[in-house]
């Protein structure tokens, strides 16, 4: 009986620290999406592709039919593909805001226009061990 109290003492506390754990991290994890994306969008606006690169995780996923592009070297030599191809990213970004899925915490996607009126061209973004990355592009008509 004083075995099975404190089994149950220790789940509540356990589910106590828990989520009193949660929402810091949340807070910690958007102070760090922001500074990245704040980083990244400037980047993109001053088409600076050493500082895009540096915080891009390879391959970065590519729509259907396009290659990925698997080296630093390959983005910046398809610099203008990624970013200006499928929609204008500089002009976009300018004013976009990262959009986040409470179901998959660690990513984010910022959506652009292609000239169509919709946000159809995907940037993907997640966060690995050494902070947020650039990780894919998508056009959701393709």
């Amino acid at each position: 009986m004083i075995a099975k109290r404190i089994l149950i003492l220790a789940g509540v506390l356990g589910l106590a620290f828990f989520s009193l754990q949660s929402p810091a991290a949340s807070i910690e994890a958007d102070a760090s999406l922001n500074t990245f994306w704040a980083r990244f969008k400037a980047a993109v606006i001053k088409a600076d592709k050493e500082s895009v690169s540096a915080m891009t995780q390879f391959p970065v996923e590519m729509p259907y039919g396009q290659a990925a592009v698997r080296t630093r070297a390959q983005l910046l030599k398809r610099y203008r593909q990624v970013f200006n191809s499928e929609a204008n990213a500089a002009k976009c970004f300018a004013d976009a805001k990262p959009e986040t899925d409470p179901a998959r915490p660690r990513e984010f996607t910022i959506g652009c226009d292609n000239g169509s009126g919709e946000k159809v061209v995907i940037y993907g973004f997640v966060l690995t061990r050494s902070g947020w990355k650039f990780r894919s592009l998508d056009n959701i008509n393709e």
